[in-house]
């Protein structure tokens, strides 16, 4: 069984409990997933599947051997996940993951990875949340950084200062998110809150605990 997991980011929707309660929940597909390499300890030094996810041309046919030739021709991702050795005989190369591979059950507590959305270049009250200068008539302050190599030789700019620049696009990780529904039929999976990315992110999911 595999602790952690591919996936995409669908979206947010909401889900009633039986209680009749809303809980706000992302959706993330986790299938599609083919084995594509199976790493042991005597060839490469740790146990490991390489999961790759088929193109959108690809994606509806059937797993080829020829696949594996030219993996970059027919995969659009290619990434491993950690697997322990008494684990390793129960995949295959070629063989799709599903939800029935997967360690996870609902009210699992699981560990989140991926790339937040690109916002440009933004200045240091979107980017750092600093407060910038009067509004009043007559204030040249206004949104500017301010001073940023005060009492120093020659202007000198500490390290880390943080300035204008590129924000967004940097990997997050959100941990103690609760898995509320698994649906097996269309391999997804239902996590409760909000996960970095915006639509078809790609996701690592890993079980806590």
């Amino acid at each position: 069984m595999l602790n952690s997991v591919l996936g995409k980011k669908i979206g947010m929707t909401q889900i009633f409990t039986k209680n009749g309660a809303v809980v706000p929940v992302t959706v993330i597909n986790v299938s599609n997933w083919f084995v594509t390499q199976i790493k042991s300890m005597q060839n490469d030094g740790y146990f490991a599947l390489q999961l790759g996810l088929p193109r959108k041309r690809y994606e509806h046919q059937s797993f080829s051997d020829q696949w594996c030739l030219n993996k970059k021709k027919y995969f659009q991702y290619l990434k491993e996940v950690k697997i322990e050795q008494s684990d390793l005989e129960k995949f295959k190369v070629g063989q799709k993951i599903d939800l029935n591979d997967i360690n996870f059950a609902v009210d699992n507590k699981v560990k989140i990875s991926g790339k937040s959305r690109g916002l440009g270049f933004q200045g240091v009250v979107k980017r750092w949340g600093f407060g910038g200068g009067p509004k009043s008539h007559g204030s040249n302050f206004h949104r500017i950084p301010g001073a940023v190599g005060g009492l120093t030789s020659q202007g000198f700019v500490d390290k880390g200062k943080k300035l204008p620049g590129h924000c967004g696009c940097s990997k997050i990780t959100i941990k103690g998110l609760k898995v509320i529904s698994l649906d097996k039929d269309n391999g997804c999976l239902f996590v409760r809150g909000s996960v970095p990315g915006k639509k078809d992110t790609l996701l690592m999911i890993t079980k806590q605990g």
